[in-house]
């Protein structure tokens, strides 16, 4: 094949399967991906794993061409067959299967379980069955048959569609023969809008998705309007109140009924329980907000869609390169608390994120090596991962742990914090730290549920989800929600005079990943029909990856706002 740099646009090492122009007669690629459970969309194999037959045409290689694609499973293979550009192909055999009973049994199962396949074309995906049984599921049919229509506008590619046809019984030790053709015929659509036909807004801009979304702005509405009510009365009678106490003399003020949030004022700024660990989560947690919105702005102004495994690209190269805001939090509240080991605050608060999401798939990886599966992660893809660790992440959180100590690392607290740790008061069962933290998290669930159902969809189903306006809303959404909720557990906490309000926070917003992992079961089990244990295991494993970063993040932004909140009441009452 001739190279015509001038026209083409080479996106890989061997060939290129994506070009932007082609000329008359110029090869087109069709690259056959992966096969699989049309039920359990995560569990692929390699297309040619199925008895199918090559065509005659010379192989070319492909390479991964991303760290995502590698990650996903992508498993691009030279289909063989003989497709040029505006060049008709009336029906052609290209190979014969010779059906022994090995070849029929695969065939039998993959049918039995609705099979799919894959493929692409100029970047396009397509999407055929294996066969289908017939209605007593005795006898089991392979389509043989693959009539492509492809649509083209002046010299590019933008339309592209598959219709299988020409069933054939699976019976043992006969030939089969699988034959092709190629319709080319001329389109209005636009190149920069060829992906539009994949998109589903029917689904996505659903009456209930805008209705969810409407409904959670009046629940922000609502929750701040209360929590300004709440605490602008209740802090004005406060301080009313605290004020009134410093004109007594000491008698009368040993004699008054000496209540609320000031009487903890020497412990409420006393380091948290474990530093290390806390400083660490909340490090992590600002970085994964930071990584959310970067990822959802740069989905927003570009199509990532569009180009296979480039939003797993995007996140991992936005979470190494946000690095330093981890260490930044993270290092200097471990600062501010008084924390001398500094080195191992770092490692842990580097390492915690990428330990958990790498651990969970180091386990799924056995299972899906077992499977023989495509998406087992090759071993050069995980030594790519541990470098970008060891070598990105691990410096530019040294950087950020750094700024960190030296710039907001000095405890300016607004009260002086008492030698002896003050006695926490009985009260009611409700008053509970545990109880708070429990409940806490209900309503910022209740704000992104919704959210969380078209996301599953897209994830676990055959959707590309593109509204990322939406998924913007509802994260400014959940950050009011959170920290409203947050700051309201803390007020009746330390009006209860209970001063351990850093867990609390931090746990009452985080609790709202139990919340979503306990919707992922309900979403498995009535939602989908996925089965087996590989499907099975990458479902929960992930999921519980992913609610646990979604309950760090929350956490993080509930212990943030709710700091602030603290350090502004304690700054504008009198203490002696």
């Amino acid at each position: 094949m001739t190279e015509k740099k001038h026209t083409v646009l080479e996106k890989s090492s061997k060939f290129s399967f994506f070009k932007a122009k082609y000329q008359d007669k110029e090869e087109v690629v069709l690259w056959m991906n992966t096969v699989g459970p049309y039920h359990n969309r995560q569990e692929t194999y390699k297309y040619f794993s199925l008895p199918f037959c090559v065509g005659s045409k010379k192989s070319i290689s492909h390479y991964h061409e991303t760290l995502g694609e590698a990650l996903q499973g992508v498993e691009l293979e030279f289909s063989g067959l003989d497709i040029k550009f505006k060049d008709d192909v009336m029906q052609t055999t290209y190979c014969e299967i010779d059906l022994d009973k090995g070849r029929r049994e695969a065939f039998v199962y993959a049918i039995k379980n609705h099979y799919w396949y894959q493929m692409y074309i100029d970047d396009l995906p397509i999407w055929g069955i294996v066969g289908e049984a017939d209605e007593n599921g005795e006898d089991y049919y392979l389509w043989t048959y693959k009539k492509l229509e492809i649509g083209y506008n002046t010299n590019r590619i933008v339309d592209v569609n598959l219709t299988s046809e020409g069933k054939v019984k699976l019976v043992p030790n006969t030939k089969i023969q699988m034959s092709y053709s190629v319709k080319w015929k001329k389109s209005d659509v636009k190149f920069e809008d060829r992906f539009d036909k994949y998109l589903d807004p029917s689904f996505f801009q659903h009456r209930i998705h805008w209705f969810s979304i409407f409904n959670s702005f009046m629940m922000v509405i609502f929750l701040v309007g209360l929590v300004s009510m709440i605490l602008m009365r209740t802090l004005r009678k406060d301080y009313a109140r605290y004020s009134k106490e410093e004109e007594m003399d000491d008698m009368d003020r040993d004699l008054g009924d000496e209540y609320g949030w000031k009487q903890v004022h020497g412990d409420v700024f006393r380091p948290s329980s474990h530093p290390l660990i806390f400083s660490s989560l909340i490090g992590s947690g600002c970085q994964i907000f930071a990584v959310s919105l970067i990822v959802i702005v740069v989905a927003m102004i570009e199509d990532l869609y569009t180009e296979r495994g480039s939003m797993l690209s995007t996140a991992i190269f936005v979470y190494a390169a946000t690095s330093p805001v981890n260490g930044y939090f993270g290092g200097s509240l471990y600062a501010r608390q008084g924390g001398r080991r500094w080195i191992k605050q770092m490692f842990i608060g580097a390492f915690l994120i990428p330990a958990m999401v790498c651990g969970t798939a180091f386990f799924i990886n056995f299972i899906a090596i077992y499977y023989h599966a495509s998406r087992a992660i090759p071993f050069g893809t995980m030594v790519a991962v541990c470098c970008i660790c060891f070598f990105v992440i691990l410096p530019l959180n040294l950087v950020g742990t750094i700024l960190g100590r030296n710039l907001s690392g000095q405890p300016n607290f607004p009260c002086r914090v008492n030698a002896v740790p003050r006695p926490i008061p009985e009260k009611k069962w409700f008053m509970e730290p545990a109880v708070i933290v429990c409940l806490g998290g209900i309503l910022p669930f209740g704000s992104i549920f919704i959210e969380m159902y078209f996301i599953f969809t897209s994830f676990w189903a055959y959707k590309i989800y593109y509204v990322y306006g939406f998924m913007m809303l509802v994260l400014v959404i959940l950050c009011i929600v959170t920290v409203c909720v947050t700051i309201v557990c803390t007020y009746f906490l330390l009006n209860a005079e209970d001063y351990r309000w850093q867990w609390t926070s931090f746990l009452s917003a985080a609790s709202t990943a139990i919340y979503v992992y306990m919707y992922s079961f309900y979403y498995y089990f009535f939602k989908t029909k996925m089965y087996g244990l590989f499907q099975t295991s990458f479902y929960f494993g992930y999921m519980a990856v992913f609610s646990t970063a979604l309950g760090i993040m929350c956490g993080a932004i509930g212990y943030m706002g709710t700091s602030a909140f603290v350090r502004k009441i304690y700054t504008n009452v009198k203490i002696d």
